[in-house]
């Protein structure tokens, strides 16, 4: 077998030889890939995409049309160009076959409305069509189902990539290369490190990363719904896709990775309405949980379907039991190519499955089948698939560990990049991890985080690798962020502004001779600049939180309290703790309570208190039960006025014993206006 061996490294050399250098090979075709390659020709420079699929544009034309960013205002260079050129397709009569272009009404311009130059929601053909134009006006060179050999395809010379080579042996030699793929491919077949899964909330210090259950708020089940095959039964094992070992210790790393699903473009019209149909492996039993949800009263839609031109939409994850398919999707990110097409295949079959079921079920709710009734895949888009994409919506996979790690600090301005190279705006976003049973023995969705931020600047260095590992390779996509950093950055147009950026420093690397590790940020940031990127917010900001670990004493935040009732989440008025503060909305009174606890460490004096952001809107008489040991103190706290203390009223000070049981309750019942829960501070007192 040796003699093959041989062969085969002479064959592929041979195909090495043949191959010309390019100045910038850029793999993985998605929207930022194209957008990178774009960029790289106008600054004079050869370059060839390799797309391992038949289609360009990644999520961008395989159903994402209602663009995500946040923000919009903070987007611009060629992504910009991009949404121009959507704006300019729907401007020809011949766009609009399905509707009037005066009927079409969307929701997801900017504040502007019709006065932008550009169109942020469009069908996925348009998108392709316009990335196409793009591509071809700038003389951009693709290839088409080409897949990297991720076990031997990557050679270097030390630290410099040299050349990359498929799985047919076809071989791309170039100085520069970009992985712009949502995988990091290319990134980790180079040997550069990487993370997969939630870091711990300790190792970047973060309060939102890690397991997330004082979060899981949203995306949930009705109360009591029963896990079991057999309700009540646990003998009879859990129902399909309940993850046996969830939740884990709060803020624990773990290598769980937030949901995958399809964007879903579908249509009410009836000439391009492709019905839902019950696919083959069609399996009930995977469904009882979203059916028990129903009959525990959720009574609406789970799906989000935002309206796209031409009676279509862009359709996307929503409720407790969607089209998320929770805890499938682990083994993706490192997968082989054989076993990620069977994942999915397997999301594909749940989705597909999920549809006819939300459509025909008996147990669905009639005015639920009714309305998805009406919908269906569209004849005219993903025509070989009947309507369904190749392109899964890979929200997370690896993530680089670069030079400059991307964290939840950044997000909220506590930390400010350096050298930016774009900017983010969207909110901490994390879809749900996993489905587990609670400590009540019903089931759960765990991992779901919506933290809102303000526009925050992405720094050079989570885009580049350490030196130590690639010296000639940039990572606009996989980039270095952590978890719940990622959730934020993961938007189309922001890949995009970074495959800008990452071509742009590929060509001053060339024409300097430099790695990228070298090249002059100056240089950079005024080319960036002069091609219309926008890398500073000077726009209001949000409020910031007071960081719990920079207050003396303990500390407990609502995440960690205990409710009953309907609480809304909120951070608009300062000061609050953390990531923000709870409200009743001045409803339900009397339904609302909030219960916090802990123990005190050693003994001592200390101040009890609790923090609460003024407003003319809020209550004057919130009832607040303080119980220490077996003494309770009913108190009553005057939320309008504002606090003397940085927002903190006190409870009172008391002599405690080590290892003394501290609990606050705080209720609504028949208070005067919003009453505001948010921390509870047990703070030691100073011996005068």
């Amino acid at each position: 077998m040796r003699w093959l061996v041989w062969v085969v490294v002479l064959a592929v050399t041979a195909a090495e030889m043949r191959a010309a250098t390019v100045d910038v090979v850029v793999y993985g075709g998605t929207a930022s890939g194209i957008v990178a390659a774009v960029q790289a020709r106008r600054m004079g420079k050869s370059v060839v995409v390799i797309e391992p699929t038949g289609r360009i544009g990644g999520l961008t034309t395989g159903g994402l049309g209602q663009t995500d960013i946040g923000n919009k205002s903070v987007i611009g260079g060629l992504a910009r160009e991009f949404y121009r050129g959507i704006r300019q397709h729907y401007e020809s009569p011949s766009a609009w076959k399905w509707q009037r272009r005066d009927e079409y009404r969307s929701g997801g311009q900017s504040r502007t409305g019709a006065t932008e130059d550009v169109m942020w929601t469009f069908e996925p053909s348009a998108a392709l069509t316009v990335l196409e134009r793009m591509a071809a006006d700038a003389g951009v060179e693709i290839v088409y189902r080409e897949r990297l050999d991720r076990m031997t395809g990557v050679r270097k010379q030390g630290a410099q990539v040299e050349s990359i080579v498929m799985e047919s042996g076809r071989a791309f030699l170039g100085r520069m290369f970009i992985d712009a793929t949502y995988e990091g491919d290319l990134m980790a077949a180079a040997g550069v490190p990487f993370h997969v899964g939630r870091e711990s909330g300790a190792h970047y210090e973060e309060s939102l990363n890690g397991v997330q259950t004082a979060q899981a708020k949203h995306h949930q089940f009705a109360p009591g719904v029963d896990p079991y095959v057999r309700p009540g039964d646990s003998s009879s094992g859990l129902l399909p896709f309940i993850d046996p070992t969830g939740p884990g210790a709060e803020a624990l790393g773990d290598h769980r990775v937030q949901a995958y699903c399809f964007r879903m473009c579908l249509t009410d019209h009836p000439e391009n309405r492709i019905p839902f149909i019950k696919p083959s492996g069609y399996d009930e039993l995977w469904y009882e949980l979203l059916l028990r949800n129903f009959e525990a009263g959720e009574a609406t839609v789970p799906w989000l379907p935002g309206p796209m031109p031409n009676r279509k939409t862009d359709t996307n994850n929503n409720r407790g039991f969607s089209t998320d398919f929770i805890g499938q999707n682990y083994a993706y990110p490192e997968a082989t190519y054989a076993e990620r097409e069977r994942i999915v295949a397997h999301h594909r079959l749940y989705q597909q499955g999920l549809m006819w079921t939300l459509a025909n079920h008996p147990r669905v709710p009639e005015a639920v089948r009714k309305e998805v009734s009406r919908w269906g895949m569209c004849r005219d888009e993903f025509v070989e698939g009947n309507g369904w994409q190749e392109q899964l919506y890979v929200r997370e996979a690896r993530r680089m560990i670069g030079d400059y790690v991307m964290t939840q600090h950044d997000c909220q301005g506590r930390r400010v990049a350096p050298r930016p190279v774009g900017m983010a705006a969207y909110n901490m976003d994390s879809h749900n991890v996993q489905r587990h049973v609670d400590v009540d023995g019903k089931v759960r969705n765990e991992g779901d985080v919506q933290v809102r931020v303000d526009p925050y600047p992405i720094d050079y260095g989570a885009i580049v690798p350490q030196a130590a590992h690639a010296t000639n390779l940039l990572v606009p996509v996989a980039l270095s962020a952590s978890h719940i950093a990622y959730g934020s950055i993961r938007m189309e147009p922001v890949f995009m502004v970074l495959g800008q950026s990452a071509a742009t420093a590929a060509a001053i690397a060339i024409d300097d001779g430099r790695s990228i590790q070298q090249i002059e940020y100056q240089q950079l940031q005024a080319r960036l600049l002069a091609d219309g990127q926008l890398l500073e917010w000077t726009g209001p900001r949000s409020p910031v939180g007071l960081d719990p670990r920079e207050l003396p004493g303990i500390v407990i935040d609502d995440g960690a309290a205990t409710f009953t009732g309907a609480w809304q989440s909120s951070s608009a008025i300062a000061p609050f703790v953390a990531d923000g503060y709870r409200h009743d909305a001045d409803t339900s009174k009397g339904e609302c309570s909030a219960r916090y606890g802990a123990r005190v460490p050693k003994a001592g004096r200390y101040e009890i208190r609790m923090i609460a952001s003024p407003g003319p809107n809020r209550a004057t008489n919130v009832p607040v039960t303080l119980e220490i040991g077996t003494h309770r103190h009913p108190l009553m706290v005057n939320q309008r006025s504002g606090p003397t203390q940085e927002g903190w009223h006190s409870l009172g000070q008391f002599d405690l014993a080590e290892g003394n049981a501290v609990v606050v309750v705080i209720s609504n019942a028949d208070t005067d206006g919003h009453v505001i829960v948010d921390a509870v501070h047990i703070v030691p007192v100073a011996a005068e």
